[in-house]
């Protein structure tokens, strides 16, 4: 593997935890969280995140089936909440930005089932799981490393 492999620096790690633990205690819904990081981190092809944030689920408790069918989750029925589905909406629309910007009914539907500190924190969980993303893809971090 190339030097890309290794790990980020320290000040950013730190500061990219602290935010990601910010924006997790700010929601207050850790399994919610969790759906989040990893619906983005598919969306990304992040293998390294993915790998952490499906082992933290199971941890905590998430069921299996609603794991495996996360990356369908407008099709799984009622599988998922109301607000886990606004949740995953504006990940979706925050990831992808394919309009150059989150449309304002996804937003909507999202404030709907967050009150407005909630929907900041969000808000923020999902550009912070994107940027880890990002970071670990460009840097060609594999999956494996992580341990609870």
């Amino acid at each position: 593997m190339t030097a890309r492999t290794r790990l980020l620096d320290g000040e950013v790690a730190q500061a990219m935890s602290a935010l990601s633990a910010a924006a997790k205690k700010g929601l207050g819904d850790p399994a919610l969280a969790e759906l989040v990081m990893i619906r983005a981190s598919q969306l990304n092809h992040c293998a390294f995140c993915l790998d952490m944030h499906l082992t933290l689920a199971r941890k905590n408790g998430e069921d299996e089936q609603r794991l495996g069918l996360l990356d369908a989750w407008e099709e799984a029925g009622e599988l998922y909440s109301e607000r886990e589905r606004a949740a995953l909406a504006l990940t979706e629309a925050v990831t992808v930005l394919t309009e150059g910007f989150v449309p304002d009914a996804v937003y909507e539907r999202a404030a709907a089932h967050f009150p407005a500190g909630e929907l900041a924190h969000l808000v923020g969980l999902i550009a912070v799981i994107n940027g880890w993303n990002r970071l670990m893809v460009a840097r060609r971090i594999p999956p494996g490393g992580y341990t609870p």
